[in-house]
């Protein structure tokens, strides 16, 4: 066991890092991970992180490892940002962290799973992080995490060694959910599949089995939106999907954290008033829980979104004739009926359009206003067969 098992598919990733840990001559004070969805960017970063504290480069077993992993480990700061974008505050109070020795490890290490959340809205978060990144602290070391090179501002690329991860093979993370989850094979290879090798979202689906059939119902719009009616209605029902899976998984949270907030407090929760310093730290956390929410619900539709780009995938594929695997192997039937009714290009233009959708989604467009412009543009012909 090392901590490098959980990173799957990776191996000139593992190889490279690895060798940073051996060898300081190979080591930088910035790194910046970029890959696809799911191909483990979080995961490398907390790795490397443990192979560094480790008195033996991460045997994954002893305590520096295992804190590290898990983002408990002193000398580890792990931000993972579920609002919409992350604040100049933050930017700021972690630049101050970064400037001090580190505590009980080796190396004093920052790890921001979402740094394109720095350019959200501004630049100014991330500006407020390259004093930092110019004039390092000795032994201290910042991992940035990111989809691609263009979600992060030049100046940061600039400064960070770039470490580029790979979509992993299905396969790969199919074994994986056998080994770490205890998944059952036929499961495992469906979940990792479905997921297009999102590891995380493969887990989910294999383990979910809720997950699993709104996934379905997502598949299944492709061949229900025959006129303008449907596709409004497809769009809703996206809409609320999102919604209402956010407000099951985020509701019990919010209310733990609320009590706990009380607690800590000194409030009584059943007060039908309370005094105004606790009015306003209870309004603080609920604006808090309100914009985790949005991004929890926009983040749902985006995967609904990646789900149905999927069908239109795999539809061009039979069009083509081409020897590549579907990625719905278990809806061939709806696959089948929109290869026959739509052409390549018609095909392609579908899938421009819910990437246009979620793009807008991103550029904080009304999530409802953006599905039913994507929606009308996946009208199929009432003879579809379905």
């Amino acid at each position: 066991m090392t901590v490098w098992d959980d990173l799957v598919g990776q191996e000139p990733t593992v190889e490279t890092l690895s060798r940073a840990v051996s060898d300081e001559s190979a080591m930088t004070h910035a790194w910046l991970f970029t890959g696809p969805p799911g191909s483990g960017r979080s995961t490398a970063a907390r790795a490397f992180a443990a192979a560094l504290q480790c008195p033996e480069g991460g045997c994954g077993q002893c305590r520096e490892c295992r804190t590290a992993l898990d983002g408990s480990h002193a000398d580890v700061k792990v931000v993972a940002t579920e609002g919409l974008s992350i604040k100049v505050a933050e930017a700021r109070a972690l630049v101050q962290e970064a400037a001090l020795r580190p505590s009980v490890g080796r190396w004093r290490i920052i790890i921001i799973e979402d740094a394109d959340r720095l350019t959200a809205y501004t630049d100014a978060p991330a500006d407020a992080l390259l004093k930092a990144l110019e004039e390092p602290t000795p032994r201290t070391v910042w991992m940035l995490c990111a989809p691609s090179l263009e979600d992060v501002i030049v100046t940061i690329r600039s400064r960070s060694r770039h470490v580029r991860l790979r979509t992993p093979p299905v396969e790969a993370v199919a074994d994986l959910l056998q080994r770490r989850d205890g998944v059952d094979p036929a499961m495992a290879l469906y979940a990792a599949r479905a997921a297009q090798s999102h590891i995380g979202l493969a887990r989910r689906l294999a383990r979910d089995e809720q997950a699993r059939i709104r996934r379905r119902d997502v598949i299944a719009m492709a061949t229900k939106i025959l006129g303008v009616g449907d596709a409004i209605g497809a769009a809703a029902d996206l809409a609320q999907i999102a919604d209402e899976e956010s407000t099951a998984s985020s509701a019990e949270r919010d209310a733990a954290e609320r009590a706990r907030l009380m607690e800590t407090l000194g409030a009584d929760p059943t007060a039908r008033t309370q005094p105004p310093h606790i009015r306003s730290q209870v309004a603080a956390l609920e604006r808090e829980q309100k914009t985790r929410a949005t991004r929890s619900a926009r983040d749902v539709v985006d995967r609904a979104l990646v789900d149905l780009t999927s069908i239109y995938r795999d539809a061009l594929v039979l069009r083509l004739r081409s020897d590549v695997d579907l990625v719905n192997p278990d809806a061939v039937d709806k696959v089948r009926a929109l290869a026959g009714v739509f052409t390549p290009e018609q095909l392609l233009g579908a899938m421009d359009a819910i990437h246009e959708a979620r793009d807008r989604i991103n550029a904080n467009v009304p999530p409802l206003l953006a599905l039913e412009a994507m929606a009308l543009q996946l009208r199929v012909p009432r003879d579809l067969g379905v």
